[in-house]
């Protein structure tokens, strides 16, 4: 087939905002050419194993100090689904149904999937929308199929509710946190909101637009994105995500904005680096920012992957898991074999 045509059909797989970066920074059309590193799927096994024996028998993981289960369950259960399984198939079938259950029990009747006396519980809720509306797309169960249809129905009616004046998010709702908001939470609420839409779940498009107007408006002269609306300066890990969040909301067509804030993390994020560079959230940063170099395209992936990858696999412990941060080694895990396992194409949200 001529190269022309394929060009075209891969140009078509991918969403606006990828299709404009690709344009923009020139993703190849050729496939992933540098021979893969057996060990890095032997790295991430070990992780997700480790992942599964800390699991509780309620089904859900929680951070240091008992924090955090519903965001920790999500990011574990997401990882799981990045090696192939699923809840009723692979190795870590159970270990993804047992997380499934847990978050829809966690799923309150305003449609918080949490618990309001957590003063972070947007992370959560973010997380756990795009971990599920991952398994819902391939739930065969027709039972549960309908209950996580409500579940995310539900989740996304309170986002939309919980959006602050500025168009963003803060750890709380707006109602319950003052209308505060920061730039995290923004790109947590949004990929949860996209991976739904990409399941079928009603989302208004208003929602989105006022996310991204709010990336826009936290945008710095030098091209990062701000801690805040209010200000708080410039921060290389929430520019990574704002990318992603770019790519995730479909409706990147502001081309100067994308280019911008890629420019800004090509001169602050430099690969391996360490955690110092970006003030403890070095796992945060790249967790993103592998999302934005994978769906750039081969080139981009193969200049940035295996020093990554490396970089990675040469913190990992004896027993499989990652401990540095003070989140605690289940974050730290979790994110890590994502980002080890991100190239198979698993799930739809970090596809091409």
């Amino acid at each position: 087939m001529p190269a022309s045509i394929l060009q075209g059909m891969a140009i078509k797989s991918l969403s606006f905002g990828a299709f404009v970066l690709a344009i923009l920074f020139g993703a190849s059309d050729c496939a992933w050419a540098q021979k893969k590193d057996p060990q890095v799927r032997i790295s991430a096994l070990k992780g997700l194993d480790w992942l599964a024996s800390e699991q509780h028998r309620q089904g859900y993981w929680e951070a240091n100090g008992g924090q955090y289960r519903v965001a920790m369950t999500a990011l574990a259960g997401n990882a799981m689904l990045c090696e192939g399984s699923t809840t009723t198939r692979g190795k870590y079938s159970k270990n993804i149904s047992l997380a499934v259950d847990y978050l829809l029990e966690m799923s309150q009747p305003n449609g918080l999937i949490g618990y309001k006396n957590d003063y972070h519980y947007t992370y959560g809720h973010g997380f756990s929308m795009l971990f599920l509306s991952q398994v819902f797309g391939e739930e065969e169960d027709a039972r549960r199929r309908d209950r996580l249809k409500e579940v995310l129905t539900k989740a996304v009616q309170f986002c939309g509710e919980a959006q602050t004046a500025a168009g963003g998010w803060g750890y709380v709702s707006a109602k319950d946190g003052n209308d505060f908001d920061e730039g995290s939470t923004c790109v947590t609420q949004v990929q949860g909101l996209r991976a739904c839409r990409n399941s079928g779940i009603p989302v208004p498009k208003e929602v989105i637009d006022r996310a991204v107007e709010y990336i826009n408006k936290c945008t710095a002269s030098d091209g990062g994105v701000q801690y805040s609306i209010r200000g708080g300066g410039s921060r290389p890990p929430i520019t990574a995500a704002a990318i992603a969040c770019l790519f995730n909301s479909g409706e990147a067509n502001d081309d100067a904005l994308a280019k911008k804030l890629l420019k800004y993390c090509e001169e602050k994020i430099v690969g391996s680096g360490n955690q110092s560079q970006f003030f403890g959230h070095w796992h945060y940063t790249h967790y993103y920012y592998a999302q934005v170099q994978y769906r750039l395209g081969d080139d981009k992936w193969a200049k940035y992957f295996p020093e990554i990858a490396k970089e990675i696999m040469r913190k990992q412990s004896a027993n499989g898991a990652w401990k540095e941060g003070h989140v605690g080694p289940v974050y730290t895990t979790a994110m890590n074999c994502t980002i080890l396992l991100i190239e198979n194409g698993y799930l739809p949200i970090y596809q091409r």
